[in-house]
């Protein structure tokens, strides 16, 4: 009788439990729905002004993203130096400006003397002995200067003197003699006789002009001569002075200085007519020859005919690296060297006197700034570029496939990233683009420093070699 009461609570109790179920399943549905849902809806409905209101957040949240970026960015490419730090580096500003770009080869080359115009060889006039030598081996001296003292034995210059002298006294003779019979008066002395002491006077000098050209092809000078004359006197020693200057043109111009190359006597030294006594060297202007093959042949000739400037660079020694600018090739060789293949062209190259000084002996000794035997590299102009960026090399720094330079704003520095057009090891030629303008400073010396401290401000690795060339 009892059992359909209990099937009924049984039924009931099963639902409860459906019921029961389906809420919780409902929920944990609800719960998790924000991860499987699409982020993005389709919702083709009005929005309330507070939907609108948390786009626009949205919107000024993305822009100061986007501006905080710009600012970590440009933190990231840039970075600010003391005056202090600057002084430590080293660093010099660079002005960026347009201008022409000569497309180089290097060529070796060496420093030679001019034949027959460097070296003068000083030679004896007359045969004598050497009794005084008053200068010494790379001594300095001005012209006219007294080299050495010869006592003369040469029996054709003695002869010369005495015939000078001879000639000298007869026509002082005739001379008297003249004055005397023009004193007596008219009609005593019959014309004819003074007419003849005239002739005679006339004949002794040109004897005597004639002896005083002998004397001077023998060596002695006007004043030298001039003393015999006045002295009655022979002249038994010969000074030996430093010649003049014979070239006034290019660098020797103006007085300068010859040195001493070589004493080729010694005191007491008995030496015949026109051998040499010593070799003076005038260092004034020298020639750079170059080295060159015969394939550089067209473009040396190219260079002489646009007039191009040529750089020499000066290879070892104390002057390595330095530079002399504005030379200009004065001739081709006309042959080719048969041992080295070596095409040869030279360049006048002046010179200027480096050291000066005097010893406590009143010697004067100097050094020549160039000096024969010194090697140096022609950068021998192969095209002009017009209007470019021409920047020295250390100015832009290589990383990778990417340059870069250093922008100058007050004590801050913005790396910038520029295209490289052309490099050598000397200078570098970036493209024109609006990256970096004529008119803007960059960092010149010291921008390798600086992208070190910002790649050490950074935390990225340092290479020690980055944008150096070898």
């Amino acid at each position: 009788m009892n059992k359909p009461a209990s099937n009924s609570a049984f039924t009931v109790l099963q639902a409860l439990v459906a019921i029961i179920a389906a809420t919780v399943l409902a929920v944990g549905i609800w719960a998790i729905s924000d991860r499987w849902w699409p982020m993005e809806r389709l919702d083709t409905g009005p929005k309330e002004h507070g939907d609108d209101h948390d786009a626009h957040h949205d919107h000024d949240h993305h822009g100061d993203a986007h501006a905080h970026d710009h600012r970590a960015e440009r933190e990231q490419n840039s970075i600010k130096l003391s005056d202090n730090a600057l002084k430590n580096i080293g660093y010099e500003p660079l002005t960026v400006s347009l201008g022409n770009f000569d497309r180089t080869v290097m060529i070796p080359a060496i420093v030679v003397e001019q034949a027959g115009r460097t070296q003068i060889h000083m030679t004896s006039p007359v045969t004598g002995i050497v009794t005084e030598i008053n200068a010494f081996s790379g001594e300095a001296v001005e012209p006219d200067s007294p080299m050495f003292q010869l006592r003369l034995t040469h029996e054709e210059v003695v002869s010369a003197q005495r015939d000078y002298l001879l000639t000298s006294e007869s026509l002082d003779i005739v001379d008297r003699e003249i004055a005397r019979l023009e004193s007596v008066g008219e009609g005593v002395i019959p014309g004819k006789v003074v007419l003849e002491k005239k002739y005679e006077k006339q004949k002794l000098e040109a004897a005597l002009l004639a002896g005083e050209q002998a004397l001077v092809l023998h060596g002695l000078r006007p004043d030298q001569i001039a003393e015999i004359r006045s002295t009655k006197q022979l002249i038994q020693n010969l000074a030996i002075r430093a010649p003049a200057h014979s070239h006034n043109e290019g660098n020797c111009k103006e007085d300068h200085l010859f040195h001493v190359q070589r004493i080729a006597v010694s005191q007491g030294q008995e030496i015949q007519a026109g051998e040499e006594l010593c070799v003076l060297a005038d260092h004034c202007e020298l020639l750079v020859e170059g080295r060159a093959f015969e394939d550089d042949a067209k473009n040396l000739r190219k260079a002489v005919q646009e007039g191009w400037n040529v750089t020499a660079t000066l290879l070892g020694g104390e002057a390595q690296g330095d530079k002399v600018e504005g030379l200009r090739l004065l001739y081709l060789a006309d042959h080719i060297d048969p041992e080295s293949r070596a095409f040869h062209f030279y360049l006048r190259l002046p010179n200027k006197i480096v050291l000066d000084q005097k010893a406590e002996s009143g010697h004067r000794f100097i050094e020549w700034r160039f000096k024969p035997g010194q090697r140096m590299e022609l950068r021998i102009p192969l095209e002009r570029w017009t209007k470019r960026i021409v920047l020295p090399a250390d100015a832009v720094i290589e990383e990778g496939p990417e340059t870069y330079v250093y922008r100058q704003s007050g004590n801050r520095f913005d790396r910038v990233p520029v295209h490289v057009e052309y490099r050598d090891r000397d200078s570098v030629v970036i493209a024109y683009d609006g990256l970096v303008a004529p008119g803007e400073v960059i960092a010149g010396a010291g921008a390798f420093q600086i992208h070190l401290a910002l790649k050490n401000k950074s935390g990225g690795g340092i290479d020690p070699h980055a944008g150096h060339q070898h």
